[in-house]
């Protein structure tokens, strides 16, 4: 009944229209009465123990590094970059997309912010050389999801505070799978845009490439950095958040020099918006998470599981199906912050890995936000391609089947994940 009682009111309120992280609160609120143990003063403490994390300290920087990037000039210089390796390619467009968003994966973390800053340069270019305008929306969209999977990833930043997971550790294993995602996409791009008849860039000289290398070099080099430096220990994930906003702020200011002083307050508010919002949803989860376990709504949940734990395929078919249906109606961050404190008991019986089912489990919300009807990226997406979200989902099909095809792959081959997160680790 306990299980009723809170999926019931935080579908009800949602459906009302409440956003998330007040509708999470009054899910709880409504454990609360059922179990009879309603304290206020409980509510306060898990709201502020929930955002009260070193770990978690990491978000704001990487959403400030994210935002410096943009103002700063890093990020035009990887679309350019992109164009001179592959733009004259038939379908090149759609190939410097893929990288682009691969590189962007590795600076900002978060798959609305690749997608937007990704879409407002290249759709126009795509529909200007005669691009299906639903299809390169749709692979823009598509793209965006690879930055959650690539370090640094905010929705594993999440996910391991919420299961106690080590954050390096889902960072190094996520870096195959993400480029599985950019291979994946660039194969069904190939596929989909082999009869059409659209302009290429001229072939770029050397010399010309050679300059376009040189001028990305700084924005290169970050992803260089956060990776060596969790993967030598030469600092935590939070630490590097810090690196990177600075690393940031310094290539904008004093070496590309078109991050001016006077834009530092506006990027500052930008961060800070985007940080309020996701922080609160933290710590309005944790408010619940502390209630689901009060109720044992895990051990309800393990016992109808329970046939399926002697099985792990068949349980993370299962569970990667509910994620799936999830995905669907809910955002990235609270989907994460509702399940994880709810499937990570059945995952430790079950002894599968945790790093490894925090990789699938990303990815699979990430699937999820190409999902209508909420699929914030798909929102975005038709926001800034300027079309409407039915012929978004025209062109963005082909790209979600691959994606999930993949993720059937990697439940399938776990040392897809594992073996290459022991090269990474040493271990």
């Amino acid at each position: 009944m306990a299980l009723v009682v809170f999926i019931g009111s935080l579908l009800g309120v949602m459906a009302l229209g409440m956003p998330i992280a007040f509708a999470l609160l009054v899910s709880g609120v409504a454990l609360m009465f059922y179990l009879n143990i309603f304290d206020t003063q409980i509510i306060a403490q898990n709201l502020i123990s929930g955002a009260d994390s070193f770990p978690l300290m990491a978000i704001p920087f990487f959403m400030l590094a994210g935002e410096l990037m943009n103002a700063g000039g890093i990020s035009k210089r990887i679309i350019r970059f992109a164009m001179a390796l592959v733009g004259h390619i038939r379908g090149g467009l759609g190939y410097v997309a893929i990288i682009a968003s691969v590189l962007f994966a590795g600076l900002s973390g978060s798959a609305v912010a690749d997608t937007a800053a990704l879409g407002a340069i290249l759709i126009p270019m795509m529909v200007k050389a005669g691009y299906n305008r639903n299809r390169s929306a749709g692979l823009i969209a598509a793209g965006g999801i690879i930055a959650p999977i690539i370090p640094p990833s905010i929705p594993m930043i999440i996910f391991g505070v919420t299961s106690g997971v080590s954050i390096t550790k889902l960072f190094m294993a996520g870096i195959v799978p993400g480029i599985l995602l950019g291979i994946s996409l660039a194969v069904c791009w190939w596929w989909v845009t082999r009869r059409d008849q659209v302009d290429v860039l001229p072939r770029q000289s050397a010399k010309d490439i050679w300059r376009a290398t040189r001028e990305a070099f700084w924005a290169l080099l970050l992803p260089v950095i956060i990776v060596g430096g969790l993967r030598g220990g030469v600092f935590t994930p939070t630490e590097a958040a810090v690196v990177a906003a600075f690393y940031a702020l310094i290539v904008g200011l004093c070496i590309y020099r078109e991050l001016k002083v006077k834009d530092l307050f506006h990027v500052l508010v930008a961060a800070a918006k985007t940080t309020s919002v996701v922080m609160f949803l933290v710590a309005a989860a944790m408010v619940s998470a502390w209630l689901i376990t009060v109720a044992n709504i895990p051990a309800i949940v393990t016992d109808v599981l329970a046939p399926l734990i002697d099985h792990p395929l068949a349980l993370l078919l299962a569970i990667n199906a509910l994620v799936l249906l999830v995905g669907t109606a809910m955002d990235l961050t609270p989907t994460v912050l509702i399940l994880t404190p709810v499937l990570m008991p059945i995952i430790q019986k079950a002894g599968i890995d945790p790093v490894y089912f925090g990789v699938l489990f990303i990815l699979n919300n990430c699937i999820g936000l190409l999902t209508p009807p909420v699929g914030t990226v798909l929102n975005v997406a038709c926001g800034v391609g300027k079309i409407s979200m039915e012929d978004i989902m025209k062109g963005v099909w082909p790209f979600l089947l691959v994606e999930t095809l993949l993720l059937l792959l990697l439940i399938f081959f776990p040392s897809l994940v594992t073996v290459p997160l022991g090269w990474f680790t040493g271990s």
